[in-house]
């Protein structure tokens, strides 16, 4: 079982071409899918914890007054983690969102199984207090092991 649902992409309805974010086409920067080959499924989880691992920092371009600041991983750190291109000098900005957005659905994955593990066990407590409300025994007598009195 994956750890993505399928959903409904604009690419597969023929409409990434018209799909426009600012000024500048999705298709162009992220690949449409008549410019690209698909290379197989990500797991996630794995890129979850890669994206864990990664040493991020605050940095600055030797060009650039000292009072910039950027802020996330040097390139070379990327590259060892990811290792995507062959160029360990600069991240690039489409691997940077597909990163981040699977992170994202990653993250909301297991929001998911916590929040469903959550009502397994609150079900699971209410049925247990339910059982164990009387903690008499028919003869009127209260059981030694829940006698709390002293």
């Amino acid at each position: 079982m994956g750890i993505f649902r399928r959903r409904l992409r604009a690419a597969d309805c023929g409409a990434a071409a018209g799909l426009r974010v600012g000024v500048r086409e999705v298709g162009r920067e992220a690949g449409a899918v008549a410019q690209v080959s698909p290379a197989g499924p990500v797991n996630g989880y794995v890129v979850l914890e890669t994206v864990a691992a990664l040493p991020i920092s605050t940095w600055r371009y030797l060009w650039e007054p000292e009072e910039v600041r950027h802020l996330g991983p040097m390139a070379q750190d990327w590259h060892a983690a990811f290792g995507f291109n062959q160029d360990d000098t600069t991240i690039p900005v489409v691997d940077g969102l597909g990163v981040a957005l699977v992170c994202i659905q990653a993250l909301n994955r297991r929001v998911d199984e916590l929040t469903a593990e959550v009502d397994r066990l609150r079900q699971s407590a209410s049925v247990s207090s339910t059982v164990g409300a009387n903690h008499r025994t028919p003869e009127g007598r209260r059981t030694p092991w829940l006698d709390t009195t002293p």
